[in-house]
């Protein structure tokens, strides 16, 4: 039986969003709060720091290796190495709400939603970014926009709100349409967070404040419940060369001092599936 193992130090104080991609030198995920995205190289598994903005929500490759950013009111570019940022400008001028989580459809447009800092009902949108630097609102009433996956078809979407305790499906064929509840997530299992696909088309939820990752069928089953040692747990990506490696990141918000060493980590499990390659920008 497969064991959770911890890859990192507990580097981040709010880890969030890894992304595997074959373009670049290994994992990426977000310190968020710090605006920075870290790096584990593939071979050396040596992690660097990269300073993007005030806040650093959420990335996506672009295929010429360099990156699509969401940071604290808009979305960026980045070149492969993540030294040269192009902010595309703020969406919105209220400090009081930031970027959160996202991801890219199978037509190469980059998603991103936000969420008020003080966690307000309804403060947040999704927003979506197309290649030529169109930015369009495509939810609205959002309180804290997080997991935003695809089946491995492309013709379904997955997303998720946290309070609502739901993991929603949307059809797609361009655009979301017929918004319904696919997974029920219960309170006391913790809140969904950050979320993937298998090539299977299960879903791999992490959940905040549940110290764990579970995995469902698209009908709704839990099939596996994946137990870390933080309670914070935040999102998950496949990666790997072969894609069979289950990256979860964790946080350490709202954890007192001394309390729980590990949070902060990047841990990773081998489920015995893969993962399905990450969808890039453009």
């Amino acid at each position: 039986m497969s064991t959770v193992d911890q890859v990192t130090d507990p580097l981040s104080y709010h880890g969030e969003g890894p992304v595997w991609f074959a373009g670049w030198p290994g994992l990426r995920w977000v310190d968020m709060l710090a605006g920075d995205v870290l790096e584990l190289d593939a071979v050396t598994r040596e992690v660097s720091r990269h300073h993007v903005g005030t806040v650093a929500a959420a990335l996506r490759p672009r295929p010429d290796g360099g990156a699509v950013l969401a940071v604290e009111r808009g979305f960026a570019l980045a070149n492969h190495s993540l030294d040269e940022i192009e902010p595309l400008g703020e969406l919105w001028s209220d400090s009081g709400v930031r970027m959160n989580e996202g991801g890219c459809d199978p037509d190469g447009r980059f998603y991103c939603g936000s969420m008020a800092y003080d966690t307000r009902a309804g403060a947040g949108k999704l927003y979506r970014l197309d290649a030529g630097g169109t930015v369009r609102t495509v939810l609205t009433g959002v309180t804290i926009s997080n997991g935003l996956a695809w089946s491995p078809d492309g013709t379904t979407a997955y997303y998720i709100d946290t309070p609502s305790q739901r993991i929603d499906r949307f059809d797609y064929d361009g655009e979301l349409t017929g918004r319904r509840p696919a997974v029920l997530v219960p309170p006391e299992a913790g809140a969904p967070d950050g979320m993937t696909v298998d090539a299977d088309g299960r879903l791999w939820v992490a959940l905040w404040g549940g110290s764990a990752v579970h995995c469902y069928t698209p009908e709704g089953k839990l099939e596996e419940r994946v137990t870390l040692p933080v309670t914070q747990v935040t999102a998950c990506a496949f990666g790997g060369p072969d894609l069979d490696e289950l990256f979860i990141t964790t946080s350490r918000q709202g954890i007192g001092d001394g309390e729980q060493p590990e949070a902060g980590a990047l841990f990773s499990y081998r489920p015995g599936v893969r993962g399905i390659p990450v969808l890039t920008f453009g």
